[in-house]
């Protein structure tokens, strides 16, 4: 039984070792930017200790400085009673770059058990010298960074901010993407700063990583270490010459004190390193925005950028007084939150609502780019053949600089006779009857009430009560309806009077959700603020809350075209701002106080 167990773990051991030969791989590595003349370390991993030669080809731009030098590394671990062993071995020289260009090392070779493996090739850039390279050897690129001197001046050229635009004139409406770029030859640990609120634009923050990871770049003759900090996309809201101002980033320095005794820094506390503020002003940039060529389209939706669009309507047949969805999708690149939803036509008795949209757009280093998709409900009311008018969503091409027209098809709709009216719901079946065959009448069938001949129906009593029960009915029926009518009124008019009331509870809400940086429960709380005012002040049911409707009645009512302008706008703001990028904090204020601010407007102005 002993032998038996020899002989099973000498076969899992043979396993092992073919396995083990089997997933030998030989992995270079060498940093991707180095100066011209400077020092730096390409290492080779095979994994395995089992190599019997190892070869390196010529290597042209570069001189072996040193190596190989050759380490080994082993490791055995036990995990829920089940054994692994790795084992390594790294080969390692020292190169110096002679020459500015882009190389690719190629790959080297390992023999294991008389096979022969190949590492992968790796692409180095070397950039001109700027005289002061480090020769650290396998130094990272934060170490490459100079460490000043506690003391020693930051001047512009060790630190600075550029801010670079994809293009310097561009169409209004259209998207331009700003850099800001980092270059530095300091050892930079912290940068705060970010774009103000720009006057003329429509701005939007793209996504960056949160680690930042520097890169060596060749500029005016000295290497930097170079980082995206920001970029945004912006969309010019009017024409002519549009300046981006100047931006100011506080920026974190570490300088080394070389006048503290290490030993005594680190028994007594103190540091030999030295934070230093420093404050870093991105430069302005101008920009041309000419205007959208004349005339303009009737049917133009505002678009600026490159577009498609699909159209579908589900269901093509169906019962009068059940619901069919029209689905409309623009799809591409441009200013995708701002353009206006394409105009959908149905036929004149068909019960239409405002379109629901759903907004699938991202960021990106490309601008504004995803779809939006447009759902329009609508319940025709008679049955019959129909047809939903081809649906057009007219776009300015930044490319071929024209106006451009997508159509859909048009869509066939099959309505068949619904039940009655009798269901729930605000549906009424308004089908008209239609009299059939009206030069014959049936005979009346059943019982018949007959009266005796010559007797007399008139004086007697209830000839009388014929005329005073229908006159008495008509009273009640005029003293109930006045009652309903003036409890009516009342009701809309202490709707109204509380509506100012209920708005202040709920924006209370929206200030606690605020201060709990809460963003998407603040906007729903203000939007229902916003909505339940209008629908208050107006004694409006939901189903006619919609901005057009609103706008009309409020300025119907007396209230300041201002007014009612800054309250659509503010909705529209909040609806798009949890979409937005950059700090929902800032957003979140500037929407609450605009809140406020436009219900005190709407109340003072609607009471003069």
């Amino acid at each position: 039984m002993g032998m038996k167990r020899y002989v099973v773990l000498l076969l899992w051991l043979c396993l092992w070792g073919v396995e083990a030969r089997a997933a030998v791989q030989v992995k270079a590595s060498a940093p991707e930017v180095v100066e011209e003349g400077e020092q730096f370390r390409l290492s080779f991993t095979v994994s395995t200790q089992d190599v019997s030669d190892f070869h390196l080809p010529e290597l042209k731009g570069f001189s072996i400085d040193m190596g190989p030098s050759r380490s080994s590394q082993s490791s055995f671990q036990m995990i829920n009673g089940r054994t692994s062993q790795s084992s390594s071995v790294t080969y390692t020289y020292i190169l110096s770059a002679l020459k500015a260009g882009n190389y690719t090392l190629p790959a080297a070779t390992a023999t294991v058990d008389g096979k022969k493996y190949r590492s992968n090739t790796v692409s180095i850039q070397v950039v001109p010298g700027s005289g002061g390279a480090s020769t650290r050897q396998g130094g990272s690129r934060h170490e490459r960074m100079q460490m000043q001197n506690a003391g020693d001046k930051i001047t512009g050229k060790d630190l600075f901010i550029t801010v670079t635009a994809d293009k310097k004139r561009l169409y209004e409406q259209e998207a331009v993407v700003l850099t800001y770029k980092v270059y530095s030859l300091v050892n930079l640990s912290q940068l705060a700063g970010g774009m103000p609120d720009l006057e003329g634009f429509h701005t939007q923050e793209i996504p960056l990583p949160q680690q930042k990871s520097l890169k060596m770049e060749n500029h005016n003759g000295r290497t930097y270490g170079t980082v995206v900090w920001r970029q945004y996309v912006l969309f010019p809201q009017r024409t002519g010459k549009l300046t981006i101002p100047s931006i100011k980033f506080e920026g974190v320095v570490i300088q080394q004190n070389r006048n503290i005794d290490p030993i005594d820094a680190f028994f007594n506390g103190g540091s030999a390193m030295v934070e230093v503020k420093k404050t870093i002003v991105a430069p302005s940039l101008t920009l041309e925005v000419d205007p959208l060529p004349s005339p303009r389209p009737a049917n133009f939706s505002g678009a600026v950028g490159q577009f498609n669009m699909s159209a579908s309507l589900t269901p093509d047949k169906l019962k009068a007084n059940d619901a069919l969805t029209l689905r409309v999708v623009v799809s591409g690149e441009g200013n995708m939150k701002l353009m206006k939803a394409p105009e959908a036509r149905f036929p004149k008795d068909f019960e239409t609502y405002d379109a629901k949209i759903t907004d699938k757009t991202k960021v990106g280093r490309d601008g504004v780019s995803g779809n939006k998709v447009f759902d329009y409900l609508a319940v025709p009311r008679h049955q019959g053949q129909y047809e939903v008018p081809a649906v057009e969503f007219c776009y300015f091409d930044t490319k071929e600089k024209a106006y451009k027209t997508l159509k859909s098809e048009t869509f066939a709709i099959e309505v068949e006779k619904g039940k009655g009216g009798g269901g729930s719901g605000n549906y009424t079946n308004r089908e008209d009857v239609e009299l059939l065959a009206s030069d014959i009448r049936y005979i009346h069938q059943g019982d018949v009430q007959l009266r005796q001949r010559g007797s007399a129906y008139y004086g007697t009593a209830a000839y009388g009560w014929s005329y005073v029960v229908p006159l008495l009915v008509l009273a009640g029926l005029v003293v109930a309806f006045r009652k309903q009518a003036k409890e009516n009124a009342n009701v809309a008019r202490m709707r109204g009077k509380k509506a100012s009331k209920a708005a202040a509870r709920r924006l209370k809400q929206a200030a606690l959700l605020l201060k709990a940086n809460k963003p998407a429960e603040f906007y729903d709380e203000v939007l229902k603020a916003l909505w339940g005012y209008a629908g208050d002040k107006l004694n409006l049911p939901v189903a006619e809350l919609n901005k057009d409707n609103v706008s009309e009645k409020l300025l119907a009512k007396g209230a300041e075209e201002a007014a009612v302008r800054q309250l659509v706008a503010t909705m529209n703001d909040c609806e798009f701002a949890r979409y937005a990028p950059g700090d929902p904090s800032q957003a979140m204020d500037k929407i609450f106080a605009s809140a406020t601010e436009v219900i005190d407007k709407m109340e003072s102005s609607i009471k003069r």
